[in-house]
């Protein structure tokens, strides 16, 4: 059973999903992108606990997240994930260096392509992800919000 609830934030509605005690989904998607028939729209406590992360994150009070966390894709996606959670906050990677990092240099494209399918927004923080130029590129919530979220990290703390 997944459970689904949906958080005003400064950069708009995010949707946190909960499926077999880990996070699955937090995403932009409540904007009329995403069907949730067939998810209980239910706040449980980790969903809470997400959000309250979340909260602290906005408010400069939170920089790393501490949450179960179950992104499904393919191997070379999940490999693609997993270096962004090691971008520290308040820094950038282009495309170039997160395929160099998963040891696939020639893979640019591709790790866009995860990186647009990350399905756990702001927490694998897939916005740190900047063109070679230092160009903004593409950002499920817009780019925006993929700016506030680094100047937000720019800020103090």
């Amino acid at each position: 059973m997944k459970n689904a609830f949906f958080y005003d934030y400064p950069i708009g509605k995010i949707a946190i999903v909960e499926s077999a005690g880990t996070i699955s989904h937090v995403d932009f998607q409540c904007n009329g992108k995403r069907d949730f028939d067939g998810f209980a729209i239910f706040e449980t406590p980790l969903i809470k606990k997400a959000a309250k992360q979340l909260t602290e994150y906005f408010s400069k009070k939170r920089t790393k997240f501490d949450l179960p966390l179950s992104p499904a894709g393919t191997e070379f996606q999940l490999s693609v994930w997993r270096a962004l959670e090691t971008i520290p906050f308040g820094e950038t990677r282009s495309y170039m260096d997160i395929a160099v990092q998963i040891g696939n240099p020639k893979a640019c494209r591709a790790v866009g392509m995860a990186n647009n399918r990350n399905p756990i927004a702001i927490i694998i923080p897939c916005h740190r992800v900047i063109g070679r130029d230092g160009s903004l590129t593409g950002f499920g919530g817009g780019l925006d919000a993929k700016q506030y979220l680094l100047d937000l990290e720019k800020s103090e703390i």
